[in-house]
């Protein structure tokens, strides 16, 4: 609009980006802002800067794109754009299914999921004196930012410098969008030559932001006479949204354990990331487990009432232990808990017991419907009880050899001043980070975690040590520090003499600051084929399971959780309370991906895009949730730890699901298990 006075307003287009228009991630194919062709509603196509909010806004009424409207896919099964795929097979499935005496088929859906961090994404960005920006915001992962900046506006390492913010929650998706923000911010600094401070509001972060990858998961399992599980053939499709971001990790990590924790056989499981016009999704909590394991673990308990077996006592026959082998072909030779966190569960949720009670509760409303010629909801007590069970496991770590392709760094240094300093990259976004490191490095070097301090999450302070994501802080970077933190003890006791407790500040005084950076190396030989996906998919995996007690409304569908019982393995439990926490934190988050978080979807916009209207359970509907710690160490971690954080998310909403079948007898096969769908499930049961 030229009738409006543009003189304090900035304005920038694609044609403006010093660098490469593009958001650098695993693959460039997302740009900063459009250019020549919009592929979803909310991407970005200019920028605008004003000295003030109102001025900004009143801008944002006299500027408007020309467009002209192109035909969109919103399915994935209809999308001809692929940005990953991956196959996995082991075995004859199929020689293996003409011997099978059940064969269950089933198709499983889940939707979108908001990660609903407590900050909205934000970024502050500083002219710097060199040419280049400092960027200060809420993140995961300082090192993608710095990445993402360096190759936008065509800075180098030194120009481009990144700190995190107090950060209260992440669940990844702090993960690569701050990328986005950082960019758009850093770019109108650069051209006004003042800061920047570019913060979302919740709308604008809901609508525009990653979320989890909805999922089609399809299902052929074979069973022999004996109750084996012998041929399992599974599909996995994903809706990657406009850009690929993380979608091809995500489809790794989901096709890698579609096939659950179960000893199969013969194997085939495919899987395929699709492009449609949505926002890009990308990493929550779990990053493809969670999608996958509420497919296997609803498909198992169907196969348990086919062959009319508890839903445990299947699980506790096809469960892994020690030296059994995973679709890729890897041998699990330690740390296997399947077992133990089975046993944990149930015998803690008294599963058999209250089964037995539900099923027999159940058998005689349903024989009281019967008589009366109607359905199951038209009995005259018009609360039901159930109680499900799910399991889980979670690949520790980076698949395959992603953490020796990626070289991460961690440092521990001795200052001058006597200051004993941690320097990594790893962010505290509530998980504890900031608490276990310097437990860890206390340790070793045998003195109290006050003394040991947390150099600020600065790149041009810290080595690059890796993103905090995959479950990966504790066992990989904390196995760096630790090494380095001995290699540190040992040059201060070998000049000193002396015990490194007692003589390191005089040795500070003496020497000057000593700092001992430590490089990842592997602890146990990994073996994968990138190109065929079969070998040692993880280091080591954690395991869980979970046991819900729900009563479900027959007159509004509406499921109340009671209770939830989580059993989960940590490798080696650092800080305990902090564990429990984790727990507690990913099995509400999975109730509510089981329940009630459902984002409803229309012409590639989200409907229900307010915090009015996308629901998460409160306190006032968590469910009692008891946290148990089992512990398998894994001999490749220095401290045996393997990891916690996304191990809850991945067994709460199918045990959720299938306590709903032992209240009321259906299947609910798509997530969240909403009244609507609970109800017309009833119905259509009749």
């Amino acid at each position: 609009d030229p009738d409006f006075d543009w003189s304090k307003v900035v304005v920038m287009t694609a044609a403006d980006i010093p660098g490469a228009n593009v958001v650098s991630i695993i693959i460039e194919d997302m740009p900063a802002l459009a250019e020549g062709e919009i592929t979803h509603h909310a991407q970005a196509v200019a920028l605008l800067a004003a000295p003030d909010k109102a001025t900004l806004r009143e801008a944002r009424k006299h500027i408007r794109p020309r467009t002209e409207p192109l035909p969109p896919v919103f399915d994935p099964e209809e999308s001809d754009h692929q940005f990953a795929a991956y196959e996995i097979s082991k075995g004859d499935p199929e020689s293996a299914f003409e011997e099978a005496t059940l064969i269950v088929q089933g198709e499983y859906r889940v939707g979108h999921q908001e990660q609903l961090y407590i900050e909205n994404q934000a970024m502050i960005a500083e002219p710097r004196e060199d040419g280049g920006i400092t960027i200060t915001g809420s993140m995961q992962c300082p090192y993608y930012v710095h990445s993402a900046l360096k190759r936008a506006l065509d800075l180098t390492d030194e120009q481009a410098v990144i700190t995190q913010a107090e950060t209260g929650g992440g669940f990844g998706g702090k993960e690569d969008y701050p990328s986005v923000v950082a960019i758009h911010a850093a770019l109108l600094a650069q051209r006004v030559g003042k800061p920047v401070r570019m913060i979302y509001d919740r709308h604008e972060d809901i609508a525009s932001t990653t979320k989890r990858h909805p999922a089609i998961v399809r299902y052929r399992s074979g069973v022999s006479a004996s109750g084996r599980l012998i041929a399992q053939d599974i599909e996995v499709v994903m809706d990657g949204g406009a850009y690929c971001t993380l979608s091809p990790v995500v489809l790794s990590r989901g096709v890698l354990h579609a096939g659950g924790p179960y000893e199969c056989p013969n194997v085939h499981i495919r899987g395929r990331s699709m492009a449609t016009n949505t926002p890009p999704n990308g990493a929550f909590r779990g990053f493809g487990a969670p999608q996958v394991g509420f497919a296997h673990e609803i498909q198992l308990s169907r196969i348990a009432d086919e062959l009319g077996v508890s839903p445990a006592e299947l699980r506790r026959r096809w469960i892994y232990r020690e030296g059994g082998t995973t679709p890729s072909g890897q041998v699990l030779r330690e740390s296997v808990a399947a077992e133990e966190v089975l046993r944990e569960a149930t015998e803690a949720a008294d599963y058999e017991g209250v089964l037995e009670v539900s099923r027999q509760t159940r058998a005689v409303r349903w024989g009281q419907a019967q008589e009366a010629g109607a359905g199951f909801n038209s009995t005259r007590v018009r609360t039901a009880s159930g109680i499900g069970i799910a399991m889980g496991w979670h690949g520790a770590g980076f698949t395959g050899s992603g953490e020796q392709k990626m070289g991460s760094t961690a440092g521990v240094e001795l200052g001058a001043d006597g200051a004993i300093r941690l320097l990594i990259a790893n962010t505290e976004i509530g998980q504890g980070t900031n608490t276990v490191m310097p437990m860890i490095v206390a340790d070793v070097l045998g003195v109290e975690p006050d003394e040991v301090e947390l150099a600020p999450i600065d790149t041009s302070i810290v080595p690059n040590s890796g993103p905090t994501v995959a479950s990966r802080t504790v066992m990989v970077v904390g196995g760096m520090v630790s090494k380095a933190a001995a290699r540190l003890r040992a040059l201060v006791e070998e000049r000193s003499g002396g015990d490194f407790a007692d003589v390191y500040k005089a040795d500070a005084a003496a020497n000057g600051a000593t700092r001992i950076d430590q490089d990842f190396e592997s602890e146990v030989e990994v073996e994968f084929d990138d190109e065929t996906y079969t070998g040692d998919a993880y280091p080591a995996f954690g395991w869980a399971c979970a046991v819900a007690k729900v009563d479900v409304d027959l007159d509004t569908g509406e499921v109340r959780v009671r209770s939830v019982v989580s059993a989960d393995d940590a490798g080696r439990v650092i800080h305990p309370l902090l564990a429990e926490g984790q727990i507690e934190g990913g099995t509400l988050q999975s109730v509510g991906y089981g329940t009630i978080e459902e984002i409803k979807v229309q012409d590639g916009r989200y409907l229900n895009d307010r915090l009015a209207t996308y629901l998460i359970p409160t306190s006032l509907d968590a469910p009692d949730i008891t946290a148990i710690l089992v512990e398998a160490p894994f001999s490749g971690s220095p401290h045996g730890a393997k990891g916690i954080g996304e191990l809850p998310m991945n067994v709460a909403a199918p045990a959720v699901v299938d306590a709903i079948h032992d209240a009321v007898g259906i299947w609910i096969t798509e997530l969240p298990a909403t009244s609507e769908r609970i109800l017309a499930a009833l119905e259509s049961d009749r």
